[in-house]
């Protein structure tokens, strides 16, 4: 068990065989939602926040190599990127977390969300990218714009405008993909009430806690990018 685990279980008592046939204890569930809550924010929200920032920045690179790239390295890297995006997460955690045993198995986490779902991502910006009018990118070279400005002041912002959506919706999935980090024994919030569960008996507190606050979570990062591809449409 974790230490945040066993902190918690060790503030619940163990109940008798009455609380045990009750349906619902409010009691105890004000009593472990603290420790649930510590749970997410320490392990689940972390986890989903800094993968979702390298999936987001490293998608974009890949989008930006497959199309600079001379072809022969852009079609290794579309191969590469479909192999990962194709192999179940919960493998390539198992594969770092036994190869890689002087790793932190935090570490190991970050790394497998944050490039796994950057080829998802790659994805959805090579569609926005393929959405700019053509007259864009006739214009910038008639201008004689470098590369680099051309794709900061010009194509990417464009992309954007159309490709947050995907982006937050994918932002989601890997959030919700979080209890496959039991897998290398890292308790996130879903796996600390099974843990809570088994050690109480009452499963039914714990896990409702859980779904309750991934709903919450879920929800308000819905409504952020929502309100984020308001701006955006505003702005252009």
């Amino acid at each position: 068990m974790s230490p945040t685990t066993l902190s918690l279980l060790a503030t619940v008592d163990t109940p008798d065989i009455q609380d045990r046939t009750s349906f619902w204890r409010w009691d105890f569930a004000f009593e472990i939602f603290p420790q649930m809550l510590t749970s997410f924010l320490q392990v689940t929200l972390l986890v989903t926040a800094v993968g979702t920032l390298i999936a987001a920045v490293l998608g974009l690179i890949i989008a930006i190599l497959q199309r600079v790239l001379p072809k022969p390295l852009s079609v290794l890297l579309t191969w590469i990127a479909n192999f990962i995006r194709m192999t179940p997460i919960v493998v390539q955690l198992l594969i770092l977390f036994y190869g890689f045993v002087w790793m932190d198995p935090l570490t190991i986490a970050l790394i497998v969300y944050g490039v796994h779902y950057s080829t998802y991502m790659s994805e959805v910006y090579r569609a926005g990218i393929e959405s700019v009018p053509r007259g864009q990118w006739e214009a910038t070279t008639a201008l004689s714009m470098a590369p680099g400005r051309t794709w900061r002041r010009v194509i990417i912002p464009q992309a954007l405008r159309s490709t947050v959506p995907s982006l937050g919706n994918y932002a989601i999935s890997m959030f919700k993909d979080t209890p496959f980090l039991i897998s290398i024994s890292l308790m996130e919030m879903v796996n600390t009430a099974l843990e809570v569960g088994g050690f109480t008996y009452r499963y039914i507190e714990a896990i409702t806690i859980a779904g309750v606050i991934f709903l919450v979570a879920s929800y308000v990062t819905a409504i952020l990018v929502n309100r984020l591809e308001k701006r955006l449409a505003y702005a252009h």
